[in-house]
């Protein structure tokens, strides 16, 4: 054929930051390395692949083999390396400077380890903003790829994505090659012939078109039964085959060579987008339910095929607004990020800096700063992994700017980009923020000694996959489907685990309750608020001593239709590891029957059913792991260990207090299915308040946080380092 076909294979391989070595292991066994064995048998196919950076790390680590694979397909010329941000952050949520010093550190690496020159780049999630153009062509780029839909989206159709387009930003180009979603759709669920002849009928209708089928490798042996699919049933095999056969009329080559060799079909300016399903996650969940009806009420209608391409859903950002844990590890990713800046200087440990500057990056990650077919956000392993990595970023900038000696500090701010003012608490052994204007709660509370979050919990809200999830019409599947299709339970009765939180999940939550509120009504969300502090606004002035800060918080409000005045104070010191938590509830009703007061903490990252990981009395006597439901009487204390962790978290109060504890769990969907995964342990001191004479009642609670464990494990570890 005078005009042949280019059909550019784009693979896109990533494993986030902190995801167990098993898993990333099983995904090497299953999907990277028997690609490559297959792809062997074919020379005279050419294809690009992009690794992500964490991926690449950990490959380059476990089997280096692996890297030198590429490496040699590199230098036959059969493989393009594309680049992108280092750790797979979304980019439209990074500041510029940390966009582009992703994507030449990546760069920068893939050039060392691979011997290749970098060109193009994978951007994450294909999520893309118009202003990303100016960053990515500063940063050393020539062309990427997106999806069709989002070409779709500024107009064009189906017979006009037959080539690469010029965008333009700020006097800046790149070119921007389309991907195919009907590839994505077919490849590797239908058999190969289907794709063959997708291809001949575009090759017929344009001559010497281009098509680029852009998608996770993970799909080639990950997925859920795609392993005996695509290797033992042969799927790749006959795909390279039918695609080897077709020579004459169809080219598979890689992007570079696609560019240099054929013009562009014009310019266009991409609107925000991603791929499709992105934008329907992105929904609320009434909302998603509501267009996912109708989407499929439609797509029978004739008109159909003339309208999909101006239907969307939403806009990625507002993953940020439907979840507000993505907004706080966003929140705290920028206050590092903004720091960096700050010590951009002199004065400053450059290497502490640098070290810290690869600790934000990897806290970019995205994977846990949204949801959809995947766990993201809903897997604490993975929001644990990014709070790891920026407040290990966070301990490094502390040592540059102040060294090792004790101090404590208070700042206000907006650091949840909300409108309202927080409060920074921290200190040489902790940080935390403080929220005066959502009931005073207390939302982030980094360990620094084990760079842990013990806030990073997640609250139980409605999906619109739950609709799935109470019809109990899922069941294990034998056939090979996309994971946007399939429907399995990974346990029984989930429907019954279906529970929602009117508030987040945090620590400091001020409950007043009716008399008879039980255990089981709280942990199960069917308690009636009696009181208006939960989530109201509190008054907030810091007292500051030498070695000491208060931050006190004040409310006047109503609790079972009386008038109510809460002041709390947190206090912290210098070189300690121990909050003081002081209460004083006033205005106090003297004739009526004592109020039920209660205040929940929520600790996470302290996982259930595991005999190391366990409540006590605060004398070690053991009441049972962390997934146990606990309803004390006139308790003086609690304690909870995880010894995996390291830690001792142990709460003592002035008074003695009923104590409810159980575990918070969400019903969350992933590529295996739906399952239950533990979110915190919820530990909620409660009281009937007398008041004294004058209307008042007080009750002061101290926890102290004990990481000693940890820390002797990590002695040898650096003493081994030194040597």
């Amino acid at each position: 054929m005078t005009h042949p076909l280019r059909f550019v294979l784009v693979l896109h391989n990533h494993q986030p930051v902190g995801n167990f070595d098993f898993v990333i292991e099983q995904a090497y066994q299953d999907s990277y390395r028997p690609f490559l064995d297959v792809l062997d048998g074919f020379p005279n196919l050419r294809i690009a692949l992009h690794t992500s950076g964490p991926l690449m790390e950990w490959l380059h680590t476990h089997h280096p083999e692996y890297v030198e694979r590429l490496k040699d397909l590199v230098r036959q010329g059969r493989l393009e390396i594309l680049g992108g941000a280092f750790y797979e952050p979304i980019l439209a949520m990074l500041p510029a400077r940390d966009r582009v010093g992703q994507i030449q550190s990546y760069a920068a690496w893939l050039e060392r380890h691979l011997e290749c020159r970098v060109r193009g780049m994978w951007v994450p999630e294909r999520v893309w903003e118009p202003d990303m153009t100016s960053d990515i062509a500063a940063s050393g780029m020539e062309y990427t790829v997106l999806d069709d839909f989002h070409f779709k989206n500024a107009g064009l159709t189906d017979g006009q994505l037959i080539g690469h387009y010029l965008t333009e930003d700020d006097g800046r180009l790149l070119s921007i090659f389309p991907g195919s979603e009907p590839l994505r759709y077919m490849i590797p669920f239908r058999e190969p012939h289907e794709t063959v002849d997708y291809l001949r009928g575009v090759a017929e209708r344009h001559p010497g078109a281009v098509v680029v089928f852009g998608d996770d490798g993970e799909k080639f042996g990950t997925w859920p039964e795609t392993k005996a699919h695509v290797y033992d049933n042969r799927w790749l095999a006959r795909f390279f085959e039918a695609l080897s056969a077709e020579a004459d009329w169809l080219h598979v080559t890689t992007l570079s060579e696609t560019f240099d060799n054929v013009s562009p079909v014009g310019k266009i300016y991409l609107p925000d987008s991603s791929y499709r399903e992105m934008t329907e996650w992105v929904l609320s969940a009434d909302r998603l339910f509501e267009y996912e009806g109708a989407r499929h009420e439609l797509e029978h209608d004739p008109r159909w095929p003339r309208i999909s391409s101006f239907v969307r859903g939403g806009f990625w950002r507002n993953f940020k607004v439907k979840y507000p844990e993505a907004n706080e590890m966003y929140g705290r990713m920028m206050m590092i990020s903004n720091r960096l800046v700050a010590c951009g200087g002199n004065g400053h440990d450059r290497s502490l800096v640098e070290e810290a500057r690869r600790e934000l990056y990897r806290g970019q990650c995205n994977c846990s700063y949204w949801h959809g077919a995947f766990g993201g956000v809903y897997l604490p392993h993975l929001r644990n992994a990014v709070y790891r990595n920026l407040i290990q970023a966070d301990n490094l900038l502390v040592e540059s700017e102040k060294g090792r000696d004790p101090w404590v500090t208070a700042e206000t701010g907006d650091f949840n980009f909300d409108g309202r003012q927080e409060v920074y608490l921290a200190s040489d052994k902790f940080a935390s923020l403080i929220a005066p204007a959502s009931g005073g709660m207390l939302y982030e509370w980094d360990v620094r000694s084990i760079a842990h979050n013990l806030l990073a919990t997640m609250s139980r809200r409605p999906e619109a996959y739950h609709a799935k999830v109470r019809q109990g019409a899922g069941h294990d599947q034998n056939d090979v489907a996309s994971i946007h299709d399939r429907v399995v339970f990974k346990q029984d009765g989930l429907h019954e685990c279906l529970q929602y939180d009117a508030y987040q999940r945090k620590s400091l939550l001020d409950h007043f309750w009716e008399e008879h509120v039980t255990l089981d009504d709280v942990a199960s969300a069917r308690s009636n608020e009696c009181g208006d502090f939960l989530q109201g606004v509190y008054e907030t002035r810091i007292r500051r001593s030498p070695g000491r800060i208060q931050v006190q918080m004040i409310r006047e409000g109503s609790a079972l239709g009386h008038p109510v005045k809460i002041t709390k104070g947190i206090t912290a010191e210098a070189g300690g590891q121990t909050l003081e938590i002081a209460y004083l509830l006033e205005g106090l009703p003297q004739d009526q029957s004592p109020l039920h007061f209660g205040v929940e903490f929520n600790f996470a990252g302290l996982p259930p059913d595991a005999d190391d990981r366990f409540f006590h009395d605060g004398q070690q006597q053991r009441f049972g792991h962390l997934g146990t439901r606990l309803d004390q009487q006139d308790a003086e204390a609690l304690g909870l260990v995880d010894e995996w962790l390291g830690i001792d978290l142990q709460m003592n109060f002035s008074r003695g207090s009923g104590i409810w504890a159980f575990p918070v769990q969400t019903v969350s969907q992933s590529e295996g299915g739906f399952e239950l995964v533990h979110q915190s342990v919820a530990v909620v001191p409660h009281w009937f308040v007398t008041p004294d004479r004058e209307g008042r009642w007080s009750v002061t609670m101290r926890i102290e946080i004990d990481t000693s464990a940890a820390e002797s494990r990590s002695e040898p570890a650096v003493e081994a380092a030194a040597s």
